[in-house]
């Protein structure tokens, strides 16, 4: 499993998450599993977005479908964006 882990800050949180379920890119035509939203406990205006997928071929071409998107909506409903691939090597329930 991949997982491509965004971040950024956000100005609002509801302006933010109505432009989230508008999905621009597609998330679940794009391969997408499921996702996650986080918030630092400590920063109501910071968010963090996993998104699971079987390929990293299908998180890159997410990824470069959400960077077009990035260009348009960048300091409106949020700023400085930060996205990284990584692979998932183990996991274990207690």
């Amino acid at each position: 499993m991949h997982i491509l882990r965004i971040e950024h800050s956000i100005s609002d949180y509801d302006g933010w998450k109505k432009a989230f379920d508008s999905d621009p890119v597609g998330r679940e035509k794009s391969g997408v599993r499921r996702y996650r939203i986080l918030r630092p406990v400590d920063d109501g205006k910071y968010i963090m977005i996993d998104l699971e997928f079987d390929t990293e071929h299908q998180a890159e071409a997410l990824l470069a479908a959400i960077r077009m998107v990035w260009g348009r909506v960048q300091g409106t409903i949020m700023t400085e964006p930060r996205a990284r691939i990584v692979e998932v090597l183990e996991t274990k329930a207690y």
